[in-house]
């Protein structure tokens, strides 16, 4: 009965789809696209102890049928749901299976060797021995394994004397079976699925087998025969042996009857009998032992499917079937013309001639390429709102981006219902054309004249002028790295609803990589654009074009920038030319999106064809709603916790963004979180390992970080306590992190001949800066109470030192003239400046205050600082518009226009000598 044996844990592995294992039976398993089969063989050849000495052995577990239950014994059919189920199968795959996909039963698989021929995937060859039956699934990832019950059949069936009748009925069929195949593949009157040679293989095994090895038997006849998957399934889970063999018995006296039936035998040599009956003892003794000469040397000389004699078959019949793929392919009226005259030259070709070969890759290159093939655009109502959704909900922040997405696809849902009005015109046009061109009685449609006739004409022509083409943008997404611009490519394909494929251009230095070969030169291909539209079958995909900035320039091998214009221009590329097709293709369809890290090293022509959109780094507060949003979430994930088992504050996340990492993107940033994640990865396995789950602690405070990520690798400046006469608070944007931070300026004075002196790594813009401001602080030191007499020089018996603190990072830009000239003036007036007020705008030498750039990082980095009040120049109102709010929730923000107007708002208290010229000047402002 198959009841005994042995309860034990298994690694499981889901066979491909169709295919089922039996004992005794070898089976091949390709190896490609299955992570979980590499991690399971992974697992077993660096653990020895979990495998045999010089075995590998495993679960072999087919997918279940859509017709029948997980136990293969009740036959589902009939059911309303047969549709839905055959169409959830079909989208099953094995390296994606889940738990619930799996059959019942299964077979223990010995892995007996690797096959690989050339061209072609590799397979492990597996080998099945015993039943098991899947108790309970323990887990599914990284690949399954079960608790399984293991039986043992070893003498089943014994004693038994129905086993025994119908295991001498199998054999009988089974050499009946063997007699047919042969006749019927020398008389080649019919065609039976089960090879000649693995029908030579049926005699030694047939006749070696004992009544102990029925069960053995009927699987590998089950194997060989003419079974469906379904049938094999109920014979794997066939636990009795008597069962097994009715099962099997029933499949080869039906595949026996079909071979008789399909077989007409007409003559052998002089020997004329019957297509009925084919009783073989009805022929000659010599006649007999002639036909089984002939049977086994026809038996011996073929050669599997990939034989040569196949392909002799076959290929007179390749060129049909190259045709019958052009035909499909819809080509172009062009691409259709050539494609008929390469077709002529094929079929007067000699397949040996080498040039057979090259006009034959090439055609079926044509019948590959999207000619007209689209993806049709869901243009309904919900269109922009779900799109809007899936935006947002793949990325924070990026505004421009998402705004422009959505014009286009706004623009394109016009275009479509333009279209349409314009179609069922012309359609309506076009059939009174065709009635009044001969007359219709019966509808009172009387002959058009010839002046009639052309003026509907040629209203017909206007009407098919005002169809609108779709001529898809160029966008060029530039920004630091990690910021997301090949991310939100996938984003925008998904949701337009179209095919995505990525095209990385980085190192590209040849230009027929982006163009294609010479069909005349050896090896020749096609360029990565066309071998795009190949991969994804469509003509309107959307192809990003990563790292275009990293093209390489003018060489011998020509120059592949100067390739991409044509690629890249609207008005050009809806005749794009590849030197290998050498026939116009259609790319304006494509949405193509290119990626820059700069745009210094893209040639200007180049950079005219795309629409550019900048993506600044992200701010401390986008990085924190990033990290909430996406990064924690993925990163619990991936290292095998669950949510609630990882908890960081708003606090710890901040930490980390400023202390730990200093980045325009997020990839730093996703490493810490992934750090603190495995922390506390190890943390919650050996509490489950003690058995103290109710001690572990999911929250991460800021005193943990310094244990999890070390010492803090960035120190941020904090506003000081206490004014200083000559120390003002300015404001600064790291360009290379995309962090704001304040900057301290201090001034100093000593005896001296009017010389200054700079320090802290400053740039030549800043020193200038330094520069402009002190000429103003002196040409205007008496209407500021500097000194008594308008000539005097202020500088003449002192010297200046200017210092920008953290003299190890660079800093440069006009954003510090402000601060330099209040500086100057607190200095020499011995009024301090209050340290809660930060200010930035570069000056002229009239005083006027002139706008500088990255205020929202500015902003963040003084809100975090602890800044109260800035001063920014009226100049920069605008970029104000794109600062979160909390931030200028959390800032006063004050506009100046001039050196005055900002010295009213640091001491509004004091009183100057020169206050009618500053009323004067805030009065003409």
């Amino acid at each position: 009965m198959g009841t005994n044996g042995r309860s034990t844990k298994l690694p499981l592995v889901p066979l491909p789809k169709g295919s089922v294992l039996l004992p005794g039976v070898t089976l091949r398993i390709p190896v490609s696209n299955r992570p979980d089969l590499a991690n399971l063989l992974s697992s077993l050849v660096d653990k020895p102890s979990k495998r045999d000495a010089s075995t590998i052995t495993f679960g072999c577990v087919p997918l279940n049928s859509p017709f029948l239950s997980r136990d293969g014994q009740q036959l589902l059919e009939g059911d309303d749901s047969d549709s839905e189920r055959k169409e959830e199968y079909d989208s099953i795959d094995a390296g994606q299976a889940r738990k619930e996909d799996l059959f019942r039963y299964g077979t223990i698989g010995k892995v007996i060797g690797v096959q690989r021929r050339a061209y072609s995937e590799p397979f492990l060859l597996v080998q099945g021995s015993q039943r098991f039956t899947i108790k309970k699934v323990l887990r599914d990832r990284p690949y399954f394994e079960a608790e399984v019950f293991i039986h043992d059949e070893s003498n089943s069936g014994q004693g038994d004397a129905d086993v025994a009748a119908l295991f001498q009925q199998l054999r009988q069929l089974s050499r009946e079976l063997l007699t047919l195949l042969r006749l019927s593949s020398l008389l080649s009157a019919a065609s039976s699925r089960l090879s000649p040679l693995v029908a030579r293989k049926f005699e030694l095994y047939i006749s070696k087998t004992e009544l102990t090895q029925a069960g053995k038997l009927a699987d590998f006849m089950a194997d060989v025969s003419d079974a469906s998957f379904e049938e094999k399934l109920r014979i794997l889970g066939s636990l009795d042996v008597k069962e097994r063999l009715e099962r099997v018995v029933e499949i080869l006296t039906r595949q026996a009857q079909h071979i008789k039936s399909s077989v007409r035998v007409t003559t052998v040599g002089s020997t004329s009998f019957p297509s009925s009956g084919m009783d073989i003892s009805q022929i000659d003794p010599r006649e007999r032992e002639l036909l089984a000469k002939r049977a086994i040397s026809g038996l011996s000389g073929m050669t599997p499917p990939s034989g040569r004699g196949n392909d002799e078959e076959k290929e007179p019949n390749e060129v049909d079937e190259l045709q019958q793929k052009l035909n499909d392919a819809q080509l172009s009226p062009e691409a259709r013309k050539v494609a008929d005259k390469e077709l002529k030259r094929l079929r007067k070709m000699n397949p040996a001639n080498a040039e057979y070969g090259v006009c034959r890759t090439y055609l079926e290159n044509l019948s590959e390429i999207p000619w007209t093939k689209v993806t049709e655009d869901q243009l309904g109502p919900d269109t922009l709102k779900n799109a809007r959704k899936q935006l947002d909900e793949d990325h924070y922040g990026l505004e421009r981006i998402k705004k422009r997405l959505l014009e286009y696809l706004a623009v394109l849902r016009l275009k479509q219902s333009t279209n349409s009005d314009v179609e069922r015109q012309i359609s309506g046009l076009s059939k009174d054309l065709d009635a009044s061109a001969v007359g219709d009685v019966e509808k009172d449609v009387p002959l058009l004249s010839e002046t009639d006739r052309v003026a509907l004409e040629t209203r017909l022509e206007i009407l098919k002028s005002k169809r609108m083409t779709d001529k898809s943008p160029i966008l060029l997404l530039v920004g630091p790295p990690g910021t997301g611009k090949t991310s939100l490519a996938r984003s925008v394909a998904a949701s337009l609803g179209r095919k995505f494929h990525r095209i990385s251009l980085g190192g590209v230095r040849d230009e027929a990589e982006i163009r294609g070969h010479r069909r005349t030169y050896v090896a020749a291909m096609p360029g990565l654009i066309v071998n795009g539209l190949k991969k994804v079958g469509v003509a309107n995909p959307v192809i990003l074009l990563d790292e275009i900035d990293k093209v390489g320039g003018a060489n011998f091998q020509g120059d592949p920038s100067a390739a991409m214009l044509e690629v890249l221009d609207p008005e050009q590329n809806h005749t794009f030319t590849d030197h290998y097709i050498n026939i116009p293709i259609d790319l304006s369809k494509v949405l193509f999106l290119a990626t820059a890290n700069s745009l210094e090293t893209i040639p200007a022509p180049l950079l005219d064809r795309m629409e550019t959109i900048s993506l600044s780094g992200y701010t401390t507060v986008e990085k924190r709603h990033i990290a909430k949003q996406h990064l924690i979430p993925k990163q619990i994930r991936s290292n095998g916790l669950t949510e609630g088992q990882v908890n960081l504050s708003d606090e710890v996340i901040d930490k980390t963004i400023t202390s730990y990492t200093r980045e325009s993107g997020v990839r730093n940033l996703e490493r810490e979180i992934g750090s603190i994640c495995r922390h506390k990865a190890v943390q919650y396995a050996d509490a489950g390992d003690a058995d103290r789950l109710v001690d572990y602690n999911p929250v991460v405070s800021i005193d943990d970080l310094e244990d999890i990520l070390g010492i803090e690798r960035f120190e941020e400046e904090i506003a000081e306590k206490h004014g200083r006469p000559g120390v003002v608070t300015g404001l600064v944007a790291y360009s290379t992190g995309g962090q704001g931070s304040i900057l301290f300026i201090e001034v100093a004075d000593m005896p001296g001949n009017g010389r200054v002196q700079l320090t802290g790594k400053l740039g030549d813009v800043l020193k200038e800066s330094v520069e402009v401001a002190l000429t103003w602080v002196k040409a205007h030191s008496f209407e500021l109470g500097l000194t008594h007499d308008p000539s005097e020089d202020i500088m003449k018996s002192r010297s200046l030192h200017v210092h920008c603190p953290s003299g190890a990072i660079p800093k440069d830009g006009p954003s510090a003239g402000l601060a330099h000239a209040v500086a100057l003036i607190s200095l020499f007036s011995n009024k301090p400046v209050p340290p809660q007020i930060a200010m930035t705008g570069e000056v002229s030498l009239r005083g006027r205050v002139m706008p500088v750039g990255g205020i929202k990082e500015k902003l963040i980095g003084a809100l975090r600082a602890g800044v109260k009040t800035v001063l920014l120049p009226d100049h920069n109102r605008k970029d104000v518009k794109d600062v979160p709010q909390e931030v200028k929730d959390g800032l006063e923000i004050v506009y100046v226009k001039h050196i005055w107007e900002g010295l009213r708002q640091v001491w509004p208290d004091a009183q100057w000598p020169g206050q009618h010229q500053m009323n004067f000047v805030e009065s003409r402002l």
